[in-house]
This record gives C-alpha cells, structure tokens and sequence, in this order.
C-alpha cells in the first residue's frame, strides 16, 4: 500500500491550498482516510477524516468552517481543501488510512495503518 500526498508550500495568512492523498491498492471507498499534522514541538493531530462506506467525516474543531475534505474515488484520492490559512495551521501534514482495521474514523493516530511521507504547509506572511 502506498500513501502519497502533494500540495503543500508556503503560503501568506489567508491563503488557500489544496492537498491531494492518493492511496493505492486500498478503495478508498471502503477505509477511513484521515489527515493528520504535526507542528515542531507539538504532537501529531487528527485534522479530518472520511469514511465514504459510512458517511462519516470529522473536522478538528480549529479547522472547522475552513476546511474541507473530499474524495475522488475514480482516482481513489482523498483531498483536503484548506481555506483562509492562519499561521498556526503550519505543520507537516500526514495522510494515512486505516485499511484494513476499520471503516470509521477515528481520531488516534495508532489506528491508522498505512501513512505518507508529509507535505510541509508553512503559512506566514
């Protein structure tokens, strides 16, 4: 299974940026994918999560009302829109998904199975 996410950058205060998790050989139609971040110093934090199977989506109440989470399952990629950035989004942010132990989502990064490499985001003016 690989987990490759693409999109990050730098970014003013403000900004939008799209990231983009593209997961093979799990369905992403079946298996909770999750964005986590993790700034320096700081612990890693779930960010959102979908579960097409269950309808299920989470938001980090920080995050809520700026970004958004999608799935393209013809392309089996997960995206997270990422609205009006502030400073404090700066991270790295991590996709994983949960294949094969459950569908829903859930916010512990140790039941998440399978991650990416990180896209560094670094909002500042």
């Amino acid at each position: 299974v690989q987990v490759v996410e693409s999109g990050g950058g730098l970014v003013q205060p403000g900004d939008s940026l799209r990231l983009s998790c593209a997961v093979s050989v799990v369905n992403v139609n079946y298996y909770a994918v999750a964005w986590f971040r993790q700034a320096p110093g700081k612990e890693r934090e779930a960010v959102s999560c979908t579960s097409v199977s269950d309808g299920d989506v989470y938001y980090e109440n920080s995050v809520k009302g700026r970004f958004t989470i999608s799935s393209d399952t013809s392309k089996n990629t997960v995206y997270l829109t990422m609205n009006t950035l502030k400073p404090e989004d700066t991270a790295v942010y991590y996709c994983a998904t949960r294949s094969p132990r459950g569908r829903s989502c859930v916010e512990t990064s140790i039941d998440y199975d399978y991650w990416g490499q990180g896209t560094q985001v670094t909002v500042s003016s």
